[in-house]
């Protein structure tokens, strides 16, 4: 699992892959932090953690399009499939290096946190409960991304499809909003951003924290499953 995690790690900087995902990521997360605490004189931060986690729908699939899917088109995933390490090793190492690039770009937006801290005030309990949430949730977001990556022969048909299944996910509150009273339960319960919603009041969900894990952990699984059903055809 190791190689594997050294090897993803070289490719996203080696590449201009893992500095256009931080590019963007922090360009965009700029122009938001200007609009809603910069220009309105603002110290709220949980807000400002809310609208970032939209980017997780836009940007997620950059990290993890293609982590499986590439290997499937230059036709390397039969290494993989034949290596001494463990499908899981190999799944876990792909996403923990797709994770470790999410976790640098989530370090650097600290900035935003140290100006606020300059000239207003920051509650570090509500803050740091803040970035739980959305920490698990962009880990919630690349397993299911990369569970989608290795369904697909391409990178840009990996992207197409993780933002796809990412904007599907997006939709469940809007959906949850004009269905039924059952139904609207179930599609809350599955959704990752009426998860995060405790986290971003300032609270500490401990079901919420269970929920991400047990949902990135659900889609690491399939994604070992994928990689095993192809292994023995």
């Amino acid at each position: 699992m190791t190689a594997i995690y050294r090897r993803e790690m070289q490719g996203y900087f080696h590449t201009a892959v893992g500095y256009v995902y931080m590019g963007v990521f922090l360009a965009i997360s700029s122009v938001m932090f200007y609009a809603l605490n910069l220009r309105e004189r603002s110290s709220d931060l949980l807000a400002f953690i809310g609208y970032m986690s939209y980017l997780w729908m836009l940007l997620s699939p950059v990290l993890t399009m293609r982590l499986l899917a590439e290997e499937r088109r230059t036709r390397t995933d039969q290494l993989l499939l034949t290596s001494p390490v463990s499908l899981p090793g190999v799944i876990l190492g792909k996403y923990l290096a797709a994770v470790s690039v999410m976790l640098l770009t989530l370090l650097c937006t600290g900035c935003y946190v140290l100006i606020v801290a300059l000239y207003g005030r920051v509650y570090p309990g509500e803050l740091a409960a803040g970035y739980l949430g959305f920490a698990l949730q962009g880990c919630a977001f690349l397993a299911m991304d990369l569970f989608v990556s290795g369904l697909c022969r391409s990178p840009v048909t990996a992207a197409i499809a993780a933002f796809g299944a990412n904007l599907a996910m997006w939709m469940l509150d809007l959906l949850a909003a004009a269905a039924p009273g059952w139904l609207a339960a179930v599609l809350e319960f599955i959704s990752l951003y009426a998860r995060n919603e405790p986290f971003l009041m300032g609270q500490l969900s401990f079901a919420s924290i269970v929920y991400d894990l047990s949902f990135a952990a659900a889609f690491l699984a399939l994604g070992v499953f994928t990689l095993h059903a192809r292994r023995v055809k």
